[in-house]
């Protein structure tokens, strides 16, 4: 018997197309709540052991490729149990928070609801966004200073499709680079049709996080402005000036 046949709407079963035009429909520039505490934020939690920290860009792609999951994920779509907690935060002005945490405290973070990504040996985890006065007290406990790590990003990416270039002019912290990251693969979104958007989700949303030289700045700055490619500008709250590009995404051809 087909679904029609039932009654069911076999668009709506589907939670993916929501998920998908959630993220092509953005255009952000909300105000902030009267309330501070009411502010929404994504919670994002990356996984810094002492005794074996992870390389720096793995941690990154590892941020990236968590918040893109969890923005794609059937939870977050249709009737989901994140669909509504999604809704608001897309329809305010995007703001994401990262913290750090190992051993014990690295697990606990697990039970809170998100999705967690690894990228070589770093693990990073997205949150569900909520208002910024109620997170979960195995979250609120992680510090959100103390993210720095050394090393550098590669200068090309290792692999066809997405990549996510840094403003090679930019200071920031890894704390500060993974929530821009994690905006950036938000955005490349918008760079895919809706079946390519589910087989880079389907396939765990493969991406490179790269440091642009000058040149390849200059032009990713054009493709930008020509469509071809999506920048990040930020809001300016913490590190770097309102209206800084920090990172621009594009898909590079095998």
């Amino acid at each position: 018997m087909s679904d029609e046949a039932v009654g069911i709407d076999p668009i709506a079963a589907d939670p993916f197309p929501d998920t998908y035009r959630r993220l092509t429909a953005y255009v952000g520039g909300h105000d902030d709540p009267p309330d501070p505490a009411d502010v929404l934020a994504m919670q994002m939690v990356l996984r810094l052991e002492k005794a074996d920290p992870p390389a720096r860009g793995e941690v990154l792609e590892a941020a990236a490729r968590a918040v893109a999951l969890l923005c794609l994920d059937d939870r977050a779509g249709g009737d989901g149990p994140w669909a509504s907690p999604m809704d608001a935060w897309c329809d305010a002005r995007i703001r994401k928070i990262a913290r750090r945490a190992r051993g014990a405290h690295w697990v606990a973070a697990q039970e809170v609801w998100g999705v967690t990504a690894t990228a070589g040996g770093a693990q990073a985890r997205a949150l569900v966004p909520g208002r910024v006065g109620a997170v979960d007290k195995r979250i609120s406990r992680l510090q959100i200073g103390g993210t720095e790590i050394a090393g550098d990003l590669p200068v090309a990416p290792a692999r066809a499709g997405i990549c996510l270039w840094v403003n090679p002019a930019l200071e920031m912290t890894v704390g500060k680079l993974a929530a821009q990251v994690g905006h950036g693969a938000m955005l490349a979104v918008t760079l895919l049709d809706e079946a390519s958007a589910r087989t880079w989700r389907d396939t765990g949303c493969p991406l490179s996080v790269c440091a642009a030289d000058d040149p390849v700045w200059a032009r990713l700055l054009d493709d930008d402005g020509a469509g071809r490619a999506v920048a990040v500008r930020d809001a300016g709250f913490t590190e770097i000036a309102p209206g800084s590009v920090t990172v621009i995404a594009e898909i590079r051809e095998g």
